[in-house]
């Protein structure tokens, strides 16, 4: 009987020392979310300043900034997190920082990612529609050393990456395979198809493999507000063109097709273009000319392709659409990955899935090395100088360890240099 007594007093004295733990932690939790939201939107801004190149580079610079140096997330909850991004529809490079960001420091986080990595591209095109929106400059030398700059960051990236994520000949294989189709078969869709037998051939190969426990992925993000945001994309979708006919206002007909855009789009941001042409052009909201001015500016600018959306804003109806445009079409993207990220994290643990996600993740690679060559390579690479400059920021960044900020330095140089 006193054993038991002496039980209880213990179990009360360690509920309440666990208590008076807990309570002084709550108190700073304000203050420590408030610090990582910060250090997420420093992170964010400094790679929405250098992140050139289109999605694919993005993926890059995430993997050197998130995963090589501030090791926010492990190898293999990256690749499984581009994984998802590839499945989703929208900007995936943009789904990617935004997802890293919640990890981080939750839904605060989220939003500082998306506002730091986009804000610096978005002010810029603003800046190039109101002043410079008729002047070429895709033909521009310092463009040319950006486009290779892009090329040593998406083969840094597939270096890195297939060292872990395709350790086997089958992987290795399976990515080559991938990466062959993927070049060959270029149809809008054609990414999310190959991802998807990617996923199918490693779940045929890897199902019955023993379980690898996942790397805990942090997702302070609850389920039922997943599923709010999931309603809400849907409904959006369903609503927007109600209202757009009920009322004939034009900015919400911009939201509308700036919406419905950003949420048709798979396969990376160059896909959205055609839909915005089809959406904008004909209904009058910007003229073809200053379509195509827009587009040749935006291949100048690091961050999304997504941002294009305020020039075409901007354009059409100044600086508040370019606000309304920029957030119509970042919207979808936010809502998904918000929705998805909480049961991708438990779906990732069922060995069937693992095996899946294993196939996944060697696709991944194979997309990636298929976007090294076309369009980077063949856009980038056009001479033997060209290949020569190059090869010098590769062993520059892979092996005397520069930072990508001065890559792209030495790349803007290098290209005003040769062209």
């Amino acid at each position: 009987m006193n054993e038991r007594k002496q039980a209880a007093t213990v179990r009360d004295r360690d509920e309440l020392s666990t208590q008076s733990e807990l309570q002084p932690q709550a108190q700073h939790v304000q203050p420590n979310g408030l610090l990582a939201v910060w250090e997420v939107l420093m992170v964010a801004t400094k790679l929405g300043l250098t992140s050139f190149g289109g999605p694919t580079a993005h993926l890059g610079y995430f993997h050197n900034e998130y995963v090589r140096k501030r090791k926010w997330i492990d190898e293999h909850s990256y690749a499984d997190l581009v994984g998802l991004c590839q499945f989703l529809p929208g900007p995936a490079s943009s789904q990617v920082g935004i997802g890293i960001g919640v990890m981080r420091a939750g839904l605060l986080g989220g939003l500082a990612a998306w506002v730091g990595f986009t804000l610096p591209s978005v002010l810029v095109l603003i800046a190039f529609a109101l002043l410079l929106k008729e002047v070429d400059v895709s033909h521009a030398g310092w463009i040319s050393g950006l486009k290779m700059v892009a090329v040593v960051i998406v083969a840094h990236a597939i270096l890195g990456m297939a060292q872990k994520l395709t350790p086997d000949k089958e992987r290795i294989t399976l990515a080559v395979l991938i990466a062959a189709a993927a070049l060959v078969w270029t149809v809008p869709y054609s990414q999310v198809m190959l991802i998807a037998l990617a996923g199918l051939a490693g779940w045929s190969m890897y199902r019955k493999s023993p379980v690898i426990p996942a790397a805990t992925m942090k997702i302070p993000i609850r389920r039922s507000f997943a599923v709010s945001c999931l309603a809400i994309f849907a409904g959006l979708l369903v609503v927007l063109p109600v209202l757009r006919q009920t009322f004939n206002v034009e900015w919400i007909a911009l939201f509308d097709s700036m919406y419905r855009a950003g949420s048709m789009v798979f396969g990376g941001g160059h896909v959205v273009l055609p839909l915005l042409e089809q959406e904008l052009v004909p209904h009058g909201f910007v003229s073809k000319d200053d379509f195509l001015a827009g587009y040749g500016a935006t291949q100048a600018v690091p961050g999304p392709l997504f941002t294009f959306a305020a020039y075409l804003g901007a354009v059409s109806m100044g600086g508040g659409g370019a606000i309304i445009a920029t957030i119509a079409i970042f919207l979808p993207a936010f809502l998904l990955i918000i929705g998805a990220l909480p049961f991708w994290s438990a779906l990732r643990s069922n060995s069937h899935m693992q095996g899946s996600l294993a196939g996944v993740n060697a696709g991944v690679v194979g997309i990636l090395l298929a976007a090294l060559y076309q369009p980077l390579w063949t856009t980038a690479v056009l001479s033997s100088v060209d290949f020569a400059l190059a090869c010098i920021l590769f062993v520059l960044l892979t092996f005397w360890k520069c930072p990508p900020w001065v890559i792209v330095v030495l790349g803007i140089v290098g290209g005003m240099i040769v062209h």
